[in-house]
């Protein structure tokens, strides 16, 4: 059971109109354009007024057309470009980016986090994924995603590099003796010369070492080798799950993989995703949840499980069960939507409703209190350390819930009513790690520790 007196953390999924899948559809989102700055600024507006710790951008790297309605969901402006304008519009809430390892390079997104950590004075984030989709991988010069185990060795070697990069300038590496024209201490700016089986990496970063060592990383995989990939390396996991019993078994798993690693269950704060539906009633609520289940066009809602599934269910029968399909991509998602669908005997139909308004995540309607309640349960229970919010509709879903909600949960003492510390480590609680290469380190590819 956690402490009384212990506060929850509070993330917030930036979604292009809402993580309702026909939030676009909704009378009050603004299609006029598509990208724009002025939204971006009223997401962070309200959410920096709430105190959240952080404002987290999803990305994708191709968009489906094969149905109109489907398809608008799968706009994302690139995240770290978003990121520079948060932080120039921000000054204390964390800033989170989801950048792929399946198509970048280390040294790359080392240099774009570490600037973004400079530039937002210690807020940067980054959200590591290996790519699940076959779109992506035609629009990155391969004919096929590689397998789902070589995706996250090639993680697990793309972080290790980049924190290796980060580190490669040691705390108290810059002089800036004018008067002998000495700039910084080369003792204390270190090569890598890494030669793995992806990467090869001379260093050191040409960027001096940023306000919180390195970024914070979050990582989303559920799957055993997603699970010991964010145990070994991780800050924050955001999972999705809809299940108290299940988030708490999941919440002991990953706990229970840190010592492994030489790492404590402080060190990694795990917070599920939350889509709310909020009313001053609980038939206000309701009513507010059917207005948007309204907009979903039942074909629309199969061919998004079909994108979720990395299989085309077109030529299914809407109103019979999920046929036997083979795991393309082999998800940690794909496998749980298929485990729903055979213990609830779900028509593909009902499926894919389902799966288009919250994507497997939490979804809690009703008043503040009542969507205060849960989140005050199951953080109690050790389901989790905090959530992840996601408004159906944004930008106002965004003020919404700060000012319904989160009051609730201050005057429950159960979140902050005021910023104590100014970098996302100090929001969420977490410790400035040292470099690897500080009194004498030296590096070297870290292999896994095995059971």
């Amino acid at each position: 059971m956690k402490q009384l007196n212990e506060q929850m953390n509070l993330g917030a999924f930036v979604f292009t109109f809402g993580h309702h899948f026909a939030a676009w559809r909704h009378p009050d989102t603004d299609t006029n354009e598509v990208i724009s700055l002025e939204y971006y600024r009223e997401v962070a507006a309200s959410a920096e007024r709430g105190k959240l710790d952080m404002l987290f951008l999803a990305d994708s790297g191709s968009i489906p057309l094969s149905d109109a309605e489907s398809s608008a969901r799968f706009v994302y402006p690139e995240s770290t470009a978003v990121l520079g304008a948060f932080a120039a519009m921000t000054t204390k809430i964390g800033l989170a980016a989801t950048v792929s390892t399946t198509f970048n390079d280390p040294y790359n997104v080392a240099r774009r986090f570490s600037t973004l950590d400079h530039l937002s004075k210690g807020r940067a984030a980054w959200n590591v994924v290996t790519s699940t989709k076959e779109g992506d991988a035609l629009n990155y010069s391969m004919e096929k995603l590689p397998e789902h185990g070589l995706r996250y060795e090639r993680a697990k070697e793309f972080l290790d590099v980049a924190n290796a990069l980060w580190d490669s300038w040691e705390d108290d590496a810059l002089i800036w003796d004018k008067q002998d024209g000495v700039f910084a201490d080369k003792e204390k700016v270190h090569l890598l010369s890494h030669s793995g089986t992806e990467f090869s990496v001379l260093g050191p970063l040409n960027i001096p070492r940023s306000p919180q060592g390195r970024p914070v990383i979050i990582q989303a995989g559920t799957s055993p080798a997603g699970s010991r990939f964010a145990a070994s390396g991780a800050d924050v996991v955001f999972t999705a799950c809809e299940d108290k019993e299940e988030a708490i078994s999941f919440y002991k798993h990953m706990k229970g993989l840190l010592p492994e690693f030489g790492r404590e269950a402080g060190d990694v704060k795990i917070m599920p995703g939350l889509m709310y539906f909020v009313g001053a009633t609980e038939a206000e609520a309701k009513v507010n949840e059917e207005q948007f289940y309204d907009l979903i066009l039942p074909s629309a809602g199969v061919t998004y499980l079909s994108r979720m599934l990395n299989t085309d269910l077109s030529g299914c029968s809407l109103d019979e069960e999920l046929p036997e399909i083979e795991l393309k991509g082999n998800t940690s998602r794909a496998k749980l939507i298929v485990e729903m669908a055979r213990k609830t005997k779900q028509t593909v139909r009902e499926l894919g409703m389902h799966y288009a308004v919250a994507r497997g995540h939490m979804k809690v309607t009703g008043t503040p209190e009542q969507i205060a309640d849960v989140m005050e349960d199951w953080f109690r229970s050790g389901a989790c350390d905090g959530f992840n919010i996601m408004p159906p509709l944004l930008p106002g879903g965004m003020a919404e819930f700060v000012d319904q909600v989160v009051p609730v949960l201050q005057r429950r003492g159960l979140f902050r009513t005021e910023y104590t510390g100014n970098t996302l480590r100090e929001h969420l609680g977490l410790k400035r790690p040292n470099s690897q290469f500080a009194a004498g380190g030296t590096y070297s590819l870290q292999e896994e520790v095995s059971t």
